[in-house]
């Protein structure tokens, strides 16, 4: 038994390896193929050639000095660290395909813990191409960050401390499909997806997923009703765990009372094994509606009622001339810490995104403009208050978000506040986590970033952030809290130097530590 356990570990790792190449070829391959594409519809639209694909080229330096190098330490030691990150972003649009892909490589070195040199990898990689027009599609997107292990632990307030609770998770996703419509009844997805889920620490899960999708949908005689029909199967492999299997079958109805609201109901059946060794099969059934009464306002909302409790989701997006505002609420299945990091660059960037489409209505422009805006503000667009942690088993998580911008002439203000609280869906799992000692798991942050451009060379940004996780148990919770200070100048050719200090408090259940750190940044765009 050991042996065998062994060997699926093994496979694991070799297979997150192969798959972490496999990805980031693919992606770069697709993201050559958008400057290909797209360049050549530039030249056919007109005689000058246009700017079709982005390359960014870049390297950072920095020296910090801290009084305490261990994250979470009660023994505080000096420490001079040193990073060295080069780095590229590509980003490409065209007609048929579409490519985003931000890597890094992160060497730090520690002056007096030398024995803790490390290197981390970043990427956030997303790509799409339209393989046969109108018919076959592949999507693929992969992510390498810095999380902790478990959410009990010393949480990270900057990667380039050193926490043995903190390792580097890799998720990459593939999936192709067919796309099209059947004559003029009905329009249809066929949908194949892979994605792994691996990290360097040994003492939490692998996880395999795939994933089948079979949908049509049409139009009925009744004018603004319509019609759908969804097959899926999944199935979940943890190599330190049990695999599960779902499938579900559903029809559903939509109607249109106005050209702003949809509403719609469907009815169907799940079959899983998430609470017994053999599938079972109970009925679902789920209601929804879609709410547009302005261009700048959206709302939706759906609830299904699945074998195993309900599930909800509800999201609201409004958007004024100075601020932008995200809401959101849902319940669902989690079977990885970091499904939902996949094809976004950020939810700051995604917020100014939507806020700039009044300004330029064009994405790849839209993009170029969000992009100078977050550097010449010095806003990270990735900000996240709460720690992803890893699990061994599916999960069930009710998360809660609300995101806001305050744009001014000179300064602008993010604000985010999260709030998630977990329990283990797999009863009969067997797999070590933090779920394995605590039946629930609550975590709550927020974060307020602020920014001041004092000329349009010279940005002053100032953050503070906190985060609590608890348990069910006495003796399980902690927080932490960062608070700092940058002052940022930008240089030739958009390259930047700035020189910052930050003040990072963590408390746990019987010990409380903190740490003062400063730091000087050079970053050379190319």
């Amino acid at each position: 038994m050991h042996d065998t356990r062994t060997r699926t570990i093994v496979r694991e790792k070799y297979a997150v390896s192969y798959a972490s190449a496999w990805v980031i070829a693919s992606i770069s391959s697709i993201l050559s193929l958008v400057a290909v594409d797209a360049q050549g519809q530039a030249l056919t639209a007109d005689a000058a050639p246009k700017r079709a694909i982005e390359i960014v080229p870049r390297l950072s330096v920095s020296e910090t000095w801290t009084d305490n190098a261990r994250a979470g330490s009660v023994d505080k030691q000096f420490d001079l660290i040193t990073a060295i990150s080069p780095g590229i972003l590509v980003r490409a649009e065209s007609a048929r395909l579409k490519g985003y892909l931000d890597y890094s490589i992160n060497k730090i070195n520690y002056s007096k813990n030398s024995s803790s040199d490390q290197s981390q990898n970043s990427l956030n990689a997303f790509g799409t191409l339209e393989a046969v027009d109108n018919l076959f599609f592949i999507d693929v997107s992969g992510n390498i960050s810095q999380q902790s292990i478990s959410a009990f632990g010393t949480q990270s307030a900057v990667d380039t401390s050193i926490n043995l609770n903190q390792t580097e998770v890799s998720n990459y996703r593939l999936s192709p499909s067919f796309r099209g419509r059947l004559t003029d009844v009905a329009n249809y997805e066929a949908r194949w997806s892979r994605s792994i889920v691996g990290s360097k620490s040994d003492v939490r899960s692998g996880v395999g997923q795939t994933d089948w999708l079979l949908n049509l949908n049409g139009n009925t005689a009744v004018k603004g009703l319509a019609w759908s029909v969804d097959t899926s199967r999944q199935t979940v492999g943890f190599s330190e765990g049990r695999p599960t299997e779902a499938d579900r079958a559903i029809v559903g109805m939509a109607y249109s009372l106005t050209p702003q609201l949809n509403i719609n109901a469907n009815r169907g059946f799940d079959s899983n094994n998430y609470s017994s060794l053999e599938k079972e099969t109970q009925a679902s059934s789920g209601v929804g509606f879609n709410w547009i009464p302005s261009g700048s306002t959206t709302v939706s909302g759906s609830m299904d009622q699945r074998s195993f409790g309900r599930m909800h989701s509800l999201n609201f997006d409004h958007r004024t001339g100075r601020t932008a505002w995200k809401i959101t609420d849902s319940r669902s299945v989690a079977t990885s810490p970091t499904q939902t990091a996949l094809g976004s660059i950020g939810s700051i960037y995604d917020i100014l995104y939507s806020q700039f489409a009044t300004i330029e209505p064009n994405p790849g422009v839209r993009a170029q403009l969000v992009n100078a805006y977050l550097q010449t503000n010095n806003i990270s667009p990735n900000s996240k208050v709460l720690t992803p942690y890893l699990i061994s088993a599916l999960t069930i998580t009710r998360r809660q978000d609300v995101i806001f911008a305050l744009l001014g002439a000179r300064s602008t203000v993010t604000f985010i506040a999260s709030q998630t609280r977990s329990q283990r869906l797999d009863s009969l799992s067997n797999s070590i986590d933090d779920y394995s000692s605590e039946s629930s798991i609550e975590q709550r942050g927020l974060s307020i970033n602020y920014s001041h451009r004092l000329t349009p060379e010279m940005t002053f940004s100032g953050l503070a952030s906190w985060q609590k996780v608890n348990g069910v148990s006495a003796g399980a919770g902690e927080s932490t809290g960062l608070v700092g200070f940058n002052l940022t100048k930008t240089l030739a050719k958009s390259s930047s130097v700035s020189a910052g200090f930050r003040r990072v408090n963590f408390s746990g259940v019987s010990d409380f530590s903190h740490e003062a750190a400063i730091s000087i940044n050079l970053n050379l765009l190319f």
